[in-house]
Protein backbone atom coordinates (compact mmCIF):
# COMPACT_ATOMS: atom_id res chain seq x y z
CA UNK A 1 0.00 0.00 0.00
CA UNK A 2 1.37 3.43 -0.96
CA UNK A 3 2.14 6.12 1.76
CA UNK A 4 -0.17 9.38 1.40
CA UNK A 5 -0.72 12.66 3.55
CA UNK A 6 -3.39 11.78 6.77
CA UNK A 7 -1.59 8.23 7.13
CA UNK A 8 0.35 7.23 9.81
CA UNK A 9 3.71 6.79 9.18
CA UNK A 10 5.30 2.88 9.00
CA UNK A 11 6.82 1.33 12.10
CA UNK A 12 10.45 1.72 11.69
CA UNK A 13 14.01 0.71 14.13
CA UNK A 14 16.89 2.43 12.70
CA UNK A 15 20.39 3.85 14.27
CA UNK A 16 21.79 7.29 13.86
CA UNK A 17 25.38 8.16 12.99
CA UNK A 18 26.05 8.37 16.79
CA UNK A 19 24.43 4.71 17.35
CA UNK A 20 21.65 5.67 19.24
CA UNK A 21 18.27 3.93 17.94
CA UNK A 22 15.64 5.85 16.74
CA UNK A 23 12.19 4.45 16.02
CA UNK A 24 8.65 5.52 15.08
CA UNK A 25 7.66 5.34 18.82
CA UNK A 26 10.99 7.04 19.77
CA UNK A 27 9.87 10.42 17.75
CA UNK A 28 6.03 10.45 19.04
CA UNK A 29 5.60 13.42 20.33
CA UNK A 30 7.89 15.38 18.12
CA UNK A 31 7.96 17.14 13.97
CA UNK A 32 10.19 15.45 11.79
CA UNK A 33 11.54 15.42 7.91
CA UNK A 34 12.35 12.24 6.61
CA UNK A 35 14.65 12.04 3.38
CA UNK A 36 15.70 9.38 1.73
CA UNK A 37 19.35 9.19 -0.62
CA UNK A 38 21.41 6.29 -1.72
CA UNK A 39 24.86 7.02 -0.32
CA UNK A 40 26.83 9.28 1.84
CA UNK A 41 30.03 11.18 -0.04
CA UNK A 42 29.27 10.54 -3.55
CA UNK A 43 28.70 13.46 -5.12
CA UNK A 44 24.68 13.51 -5.93
CA UNK A 45 23.43 12.84 -2.50
CA UNK A 46 26.71 15.02 -0.88
CA UNK A 47 24.11 17.37 -2.36
CA UNK A 48 21.22 16.13 -1.76
CA UNK A 49 22.36 15.65 1.69
CA UNK A 50 24.04 19.41 2.34
CA UNK A 51 21.04 21.06 0.86
CA UNK A 52 18.51 19.33 3.22
CA UNK A 53 21.51 20.68 5.55
CA UNK A 54 20.90 24.67 4.76
CA UNK A 55 17.09 24.13 5.76
CA UNK A 56 18.03 22.60 9.09
CA UNK A 57 18.38 26.22 10.58
CA UNK A 58 14.77 27.24 9.35
CA UNK A 59 13.02 23.44 10.19
CA UNK A 60 14.30 23.67 13.75
CA UNK A 61 12.83 27.22 14.34
CA UNK A 62 9.17 25.39 13.25
CA UNK A 63 9.96 22.32 15.45
CA UNK A 64 11.18 19.95 13.18
CA UNK A 65 13.65 17.73 13.31
CA UNK A 66 15.76 16.38 10.21
CA UNK A 67 16.89 12.98 9.58
CA UNK A 68 18.36 11.44 6.10
CA UNK A 69 18.34 7.78 5.75
CA UNK A 70 20.66 5.46 3.44
CA UNK A 71 21.90 2.34 3.56
CA UNK A 72 25.37 3.05 4.89
CA UNK A 73 26.05 2.08 8.44
CA UNK A 74 27.07 4.07 11.12
CA UNK A 75 30.79 4.89 11.13
CA UNK A 76 30.70 5.67 7.20
CA UNK A 77 27.50 8.28 8.59
CA UNK A 78 29.45 9.60 11.24
CA UNK A 79 32.58 10.31 9.19
CA UNK A 80 30.39 11.95 6.15
CA UNK A 81 29.09 14.24 8.95
CA UNK A 82 32.18 15.26 10.57
CA UNK A 83 33.03 15.96 6.81
CA UNK A 84 30.67 18.35 5.73
CA UNK A 85 29.96 20.11 9.47
CA UNK A 86 26.08 18.51 8.69
CA UNK A 87 23.16 19.37 11.60
CA UNK A 88 20.63 16.58 9.85
CA UNK A 89 21.10 13.50 11.82
CA UNK A 90 21.90 10.68 9.44
CA UNK A 91 19.90 7.11 9.90
CA UNK A 92 21.67 4.05 9.07
CA UNK A 93 19.16 1.23 7.11
CA UNK A 94 21.74 -1.38 5.56
CA UNK A 95 18.89 -3.94 5.42
CA UNK A 96 16.43 -1.12 3.55
CA UNK A 97 13.18 -2.40 5.53
CA UNK A 98 12.60 1.18 6.46
CA UNK A 99 13.55 2.07 2.68
CA UNK A 100 10.78 -0.76 1.84
CA UNK A 101 8.31 0.52 4.10
CA UNK A 102 8.78 4.10 2.97
CA UNK A 103 8.28 3.06 -0.26
CA UNK A 104 11.51 4.36 -1.01
CA UNK A 105 13.92 1.63 -2.69
CA UNK A 106 13.01 -0.18 -5.96
CA UNK A 107 13.54 -0.37 -9.64
CA UNK A 108 14.48 2.57 -11.07
CA UNK A 109 16.41 3.95 -14.39
CA UNK A 110 20.01 5.23 -13.75
CA UNK A 111 22.06 6.79 -16.54
CA UNK A 112 19.65 4.69 -19.21
CA UNK A 113 19.71 1.07 -17.20
CA UNK A 114 17.32 -0.56 -15.18
CA UNK A 115 18.59 -0.86 -11.56
CA UNK A 116 17.51 -1.68 -8.09
CA UNK A 117 18.04 1.56 -5.84
CA UNK A 118 17.18 4.35 -3.66
CA UNK A 119 14.03 6.88 -4.59
CA UNK A 120 14.85 10.55 -3.25
CA UNK A 121 11.89 11.42 -1.12
CA UNK A 122 11.07 12.98 1.70
CA UNK A 123 7.96 12.55 4.55
CA UNK A 124 6.99 15.25 6.99
CA UNK A 125 5.49 13.89 10.09
CA UNK A 126 3.60 15.24 13.09
CA UNK A 127 3.83 14.63 16.52
CA UNK A 128 1.02 12.47 15.88
CA UNK A 129 3.20 10.21 14.04
CA UNK A 130 0.91 11.02 10.82
CA UNK A 131 2.53 12.26 7.42
CA UNK A 132 1.74 15.61 6.52
CA UNK A 133 3.24 15.93 3.37
CA UNK A 134 5.61 14.22 1.10
CA UNK A 135 8.24 14.74 -1.94
CA UNK A 136 8.31 12.36 -4.44
CA UNK A 137 11.44 11.93 -7.15
CA UNK A 138 13.22 15.05 -5.52
CA UNK A 139 16.04 16.85 -7.21
CA UNK A 140 19.01 16.08 -4.87
CA UNK A 141 20.18 19.92 -5.20
CA UNK A 142 16.81 20.95 -4.51
CA UNK A 143 15.72 19.40 -1.01
CA UNK A 144 16.72 22.24 1.21
CA UNK A 145 14.54 24.69 -1.30
CA UNK A 146 11.44 21.99 -1.18
CA UNK A 147 11.75 21.48 2.35
CA UNK A 148 11.60 25.43 3.18
CA UNK A 149 8.64 25.30 0.21
CA UNK A 150 6.42 22.54 2.38
CA UNK A 151 7.59 24.40 5.71
CA UNK A 152 6.50 27.89 4.05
Amino acid sequence: MALSTGKTVPSFNVIDHTGEAVTNKSLQGQKYILFFYGQDDTPTCTKQVCAANEAFPAATKKGYRIFGVSPDKVAKHQKFIDKYALDVSLLSDPEKSMMYAFGAYGPKVFMGKEVIGVYRKAFFVDEKGTITAILDDVKAADQGKLIMDVLG
